[in-house]
């Protein structure tokens, strides 16, 4: 036990094995520790995660509900922007550091902290997404990442390690059998990484997903729903088969999330490319997230300008799915890129019908009231509409200049 004060660390803590050791081995490093628990909608009993870290030592801890912010701040604008990352991630992680982190430094500043810390690994990109985000938030904090410090990963080279650490301290470990992968999860997703997963050729067993029903076991009866959104922000869910009708933001998305997980939507088991350099295998269940992906696409499709959606799809909904995966998020191209959405969204307003069936998004038809830019005459095969034919035919010969001159060159 050092008795030198160190400085005073608020740690964002979850309760699992990993960051109790951590508050305590802070403690005996000689730092004041306080702990900072986020409710961002995972399965935690947080008042149990509460007095936990009081056993262990934290001063103080600070518990806070950031599930509507979430939403409303993250979850709802990465659905303006379609963003994705590598053509298949919703990135439900990344979205969730912002916020985390923001609060975090918040609450370091109250309470003059002079460090903060947390309890990611050192291959992973979490450690990347807080850290940065501490740093633009707050240039002069001091980070401690114990992963990283080699007189804590070479103390601790094991999981066994670790809990022979926790007994030695009276630190409390749950008796419950770990299964054999890790998992992290918020209101927007779930992930499981690492144990037997790390082979990307071992299927994941039927009983590791958490939140979908298997959509092999979801009912043989679909289920209808209306989305509604305004500027590209879902606003109203509605379901007249249980008389749903909801607009409040966070329970709309619960309220997704549910249907979603009993009709077995939002499965994802991919190899990805982690930030650092490293490719990952990661299985992901994104159930709401899915939906509104789907459905937000769809209503662009019938009010969006062409051009302005080319131009968001190849140089914004790409560039700003990364900036959520690699941690950059209160960055000066995180701001431009949330500013360019916000502006392409003034015009996606518009109802879009789906069905829910056995793992499937399916899109019944959609219908915006102010914004559609589909006129039935002028598409149509059976009346001229306003168009003329005849129109196509110099329109088809300037398009074939170039193209005449480079047939003749084959």
């Amino acid at each position: 036990m050092s008795s030198q004060f160190k400085g005073r660390v608020l740690l964002a803590y979850s309760g699992g094995l990993d960051t109790s050791c951590i508050l305590r081995w802070l403690i005996e490093q000689g730092y004041e520790v306080m702990a900072y628990i986020a409710n961002l909608g995972q399965e935690e009993d947080f008042e149990a995660a509460r007095q936990k870290a009081l056993k262990v030592g934290a001063i103080k801890v600070f518990v806070e509900d950031l599930r509507k912010e979430f939403v409303e701040e993250l979850v709802f604008p990465s659905v303006q922007a379609n963003a994705i990352y590598e053509n298949i991630y919703l990135l439900g992680t990344s979205l969730a550091r912002p916020v985390i982190a923001r609060r975090q430094i918040e609450i370091a500043k109250q309470e003059n902290c002079t460090h903060v810390s947390h309890g990611c690994t050192g291959k992973g990109n979490d450690q990347v997404r807080f850290e940065l985000a501490y740093l633009a938030l707050a240039p002069s904090i001091q980070i401690i990442s114990p992963w990283r410090l080699e007189e804590f990963y070479t103390r601790f080279p094991g999981r066994q390690d670790l809990l022979k650490y926790a007994v030695d301290n009276q630190i409390p470990v749950s008796q419950t059998p770990s299964k054999p992968w890790s998992c992290d999860d918020n209101l927007y997703h779930i992930s499981y990484e690492a144990g037997i997963l790390e082979d990307p050729n071992v299927t994941p067993q039927k009983d590791m997903w958490r939140l979908t029903v298997d959509p092999e076991d979801a009912p043989d009866t679909p289920e209808f729903i209306d989305i509604t959104f305004t500027k590209g922000i879902p606003s109203r869910v509605q379901n007249k088969a249980d008389n749903t009708d909801i607009s409040e933001p966070l329970d709309l998305f619960i309220y997704l999330n549910n249907a979603a997980c009993r009709n077995g939507i939002g499965r994802l088991d991919i190899v990805e490319n982690r930030f650092i350099g490293i490719k990952s295998r990661g299985c992901y269940e994104t159930p709401a997230g899915t939906i509104l992906r789907v459905a937000h696409i769809d209503i662009e499709g019938l009010v969006m300008d062409r051009e302005v959606r080319a131009y968001r799809d190849e140089h914004v909904s790409l560039q700003y799915g990364k900036v959520l995966y690699n941690g950059l998020y209160f960055s000066p191209e995180g701001k431009l890129l949330k500013n360019i959405v916000n502006l392409t969204q003034d015009c996606v307003n518009g109802v879009v019908r789906i069905k829910l069936y056995k793992g499937n998004v399916i899109v019944l038809g959609r219908f915006s009231e102010s914004e559609s830019l589909y006129d039935m005459e002028e598409s149509s095969m059976d009346v001229q509409g306003g168009f003329e034919p005849k129109d196509s035919e110099g329109f088809i010969k300037i398009q074939s200049i170039r193209l005449k001159k480079y047939g003749r060159s084959l």
